[in-house]
């Protein structure tokens, strides 16, 4: 019996994108706002949200502050092994975890791998809401759509645009609900002002062919950088909690998240029904 908990997926084939980085930030953000948070990690050889928030506790642990965690519902002992056996049996880790996600959390956060895998795809079609960080660069925009090389124009939607179409007919024939998809601007640059407008047309158009909303994301900040390994974000400093030097510079990536969660529409929890995953053809 699943419960009402919004899942957002954080997906892309193309690594590198921010999706991690993203999905991290988004759920801090959501605990801090009082939200039950619970995570899986997809990314099942590197598991850099795994790892993230594992240093978090560590970290807390240590320094003995208080600071609100998510939950990792149990996946596997040996999630990498997830890659090698039957596709059926990585589909009931996967519903399993999602499952016991559900029953206590506000938002399940689901980070997914950089290539395609069936949890991948599991994980798509499960989700309320896909959130799709792209950087500012049609080699990324390659996943999305196909443009002509002599006009630029978008010819057709590429692999990523067509995995995401599936897991929208896949989620209907679920449950009869539909699946928001947003695609996010990462890492833009404030250089190459030319390219940037080429692609942001592109995307816009695309957006409007096959349905997704555009939204900037984040920039590439140090601060991002340098509080990961604590497993920290600019939403956790404070007075007791500073193990950076703390600059303005923080205080603006601290208004760029809340700009962020605020497009996306989290910043309240909407009461979703999660979607039962009683077909096992995706």
């Amino acid at each position: 019996m699943f419960m009402r908990a919004r899942i957002l997926t954080f997906g892309n084939e193309k690594g590198g994108a921010g999706k991690s980085t993203v999905a991290m930030h988004v759920a801090v953000h959501l605990l801090h706002q009082g939200m039950r948070v619970a995570f899986i990690d997809l990314d099942l050889r590197q598991r850099t949200l795994a790892r993230f928030f594992s240093s978090r506790l560590t970290w807390a642990r240590a320094r003995a502050v208080a600071i609100p965690h998510a939950a990792e519902p149990f996946l596997h002992d040996k999630p990498a092994t997830l890659l090698e056996v039957p596709q059926m049996q990585a589909k009931m880790a996967f519903d399993r975890a999602l499952d016991e996600a559900v029953q206590t959390a506000d938002f399940v956060i689901i980070d997914t791998p950089g290539g395609d895998h069936v949890l991948s795809r599991r994980a798509h079609a499960a989700a309320h809401l896909i959130i799709t960080p792209m950087n500012d660069s049609f080699i990324d925009f390659d996943l999305l759509g196909e443009v002509d090389p002599v006009t630029l124009d978008v010819k057709r939607p590429s692999i990523y645009a067509e995995t995401v179409w599936n897991s929208r007919k896949q989620r209907v024939r679920w449950d009869g609900r539909s699946i928001e998809w947003i695609v996010l601007r990462n890492r833009l640059a404030a250089h190459e002002a030319r390219n940037r407008k080429r692609v942001d047309e592109r995307v816009a158009a695309l957006g409007k062919r096959v349905g997704f909303r555009v939204l900037a994301g984040l920039r590439d900040r140090v601060i991002y950088r340098e509080l990961f390994p604590f497993g920290l974000t600019v939403q956790d400093l404070s007075p007791e909690i500073r193990p950076v030097a703390v600059s303005i510079a923080h205080i603006s990536a601290r208004q760029e998240l809340r700009a962020l969660m605020l497009s996306l529409g989290l910043e309240a929890g909407d009461d979703v029904a999660a979607p039962c995953l009683a077909d096992t053809g995706s």
